[in-house]
C-alpha cells in the first residue's frame, strides 16, 4: 500500500509540476497567477492539515450541497481515505515540483529554443522533443529525492485508516504492547525502501552518462 500510494502520487505531482512550471513560464499573467498561488499554498501549509482538509473537508462541502439539491455534484467531493492520501500527497509534491521542473527547463540554453524555431518547429514541438528530454536528465535526480521523501511522509496517510506501513506497525504495537519492536521493523523498511529507490537512482543516472558519453 505504501508503494502503491506513493508511485500513483509522484506520478500525479509530476503532471502538476509539469503544468505548473508551464505557467510560472507563461506570459500570460493569469496562468502565473494561478501557478503561483498554488506553489504558495501548498508549500507554506503542513501536509498533515491539507490532508485534514481534503479527507474531513471536502466532505463537509459535499454535504452542504446535497442539502442544497445537488446530489450528485456533492458526491465528487466525497473521497475515499486512499484517494484523499494520494490526493494531497500529490497536490503537496507537485508544488515543490513545479520550482524544480522551472528550474530543469530554464536551464536549457535558449539557443536551443532559436535553432529549432530556424528549423521550422513549433514551440509545443520545440518543447518536447528538444527541451524537455534536457530538462528531464537535470531535474531526474531532484525527482528521485522527493519520491524518496513522498515514501516516508505516505505515513502521515495512516491517521485516515490506510493500511499502509506505519498504520499496521501502530496496529501491532498496540495489540501486543511492542512500539519499539514494531516501530523499528518499520523504520527498517522505511529504509529499505529508501536504499532500494537511491540505487535504480544510481543506475538509471549510469545509463544517462554511458548515453551522454556515446
Amino acid at each position: 500500500t505504501t508503494l502503491y500510494v506513493s508511485f500513483l502520487s509522484i506520478a500525479i505531482a509530476t503532471l502538476l509540476a509539469f503544468v505548473g512550471a508551464l505557467g510560472r513560464l507563461s506570459n500570460n499573467s493569469v496562468w502565473q497567477g494561478i501557478s503561483g498561488f498554488y506553489v504558495s499554498l501548498f508549500r507554506g501549509t503542513p501536509l498533515l492539515i491539507q490532508i485534514y482538509l481534503i479527507y474531513l473537508g471536502l466532505p463537509q462541502i459535499g454535504q452542504t450541497l446535497r442539502e442544497a439539491g445537488y446530489p450528485s455534484l456533492a458526491n465528487w467531493f466525497i473521497l475515499s481515505a486512499t484517494v484523499s492520501g494520494v490526493l494531497a500527497l500529490a497536490l503537496n509534491y507537485g508544488a515543490y515540483m513545479t520550482e524544480i521542473f522551472r528550474a530543469g527547463i530554464q536551464s536549457v540554453g535558449r539557443g536551443q529554443w532559436q535553432a529549432a524555431s530556424a528549423l521550422g518547429m513549433s514551440n509545443w514541438q520545440t518543447l518536447r522533443l528538444v527541451v524537455l528530454p534536457q530538462a528531464f536528465r537535470t531535474v531526474f535526480p531532484a525527482i528521485v529525492n522527493q519520491f524518496i521523501a513522498m515514501q516516508k511522509d505516505s505515513s502521515l496517510v495512516s491517521v485516515m485508516g490506510i493500511w499502509e506501513i506505519t498504520f499496521r506497525a501502530n496496529r501491532f504495537a498496540r495489540k501486543d504492547s511492542k512500539y519499539m519492536e514494531m516501530f523499528l521493523l518499520a523504520a527498517a523498511i522505511y529504509w529499505i525502501l529508501t536504499v532500494i529507490s537511491e540505487w535504480i537512482q544510481g543506475r538509471i543516472e549510469a545509463r544517462f552518462a554511458e548515453a551522454d558519453r556515446r
